[in-house]
């Protein structure tokens, strides 16, 4: 088994939802799909994001885009016209994830 971030086979794009940030995770194959699934849950993605999402997490799957979505309550601040936070519309949230790190078998190829 070997370590690899999300940035090796998956893709992101992540927004505002008011207070909370949407963050879609898409794997390029299937195999990078079945790891995300199983590795990447709400609980991981609440730690990973734990300085700036006070709330839970909710995970949502959707297997026919090979993709899953988060949202990530109370991580902006307030939301845009209220926060004072650098970014808060969540827009790098998706680059935040993709840093996100799991465990894959040596011969795996998610491209």
């Amino acid at each position: 088994m070997k370590r690899i971030s999300l940035a090796s086979f998956c893709h992101a794009r992540s927004g505002d939802k008011g207070d909370g940030s949407n963050v879609g995770l898409i794997a390029y194959t299937h195999a990078g799909y079945d790891i995300i699934q199983s590795q990447v849950t709400a609980e991981r993605v609440k730690q990973h994001f734990h300085a700036i999402c006070r709330g839970p997490v909710d995970r949502y799957e959707v297997p026919n885009l090979l993709a899953l979505n988060f949202i990530l309550h109370d991580s902006l601040g307030g939301g845009g016209s209220q926060s004072v936070k650098t970014d808060a519309q969540g827009k790098t949230h998706g680059m935040g994830i993709l840093s996100m790190n799991v465990e894959v078998p040596d011969d795996f190829e998610g491209l």
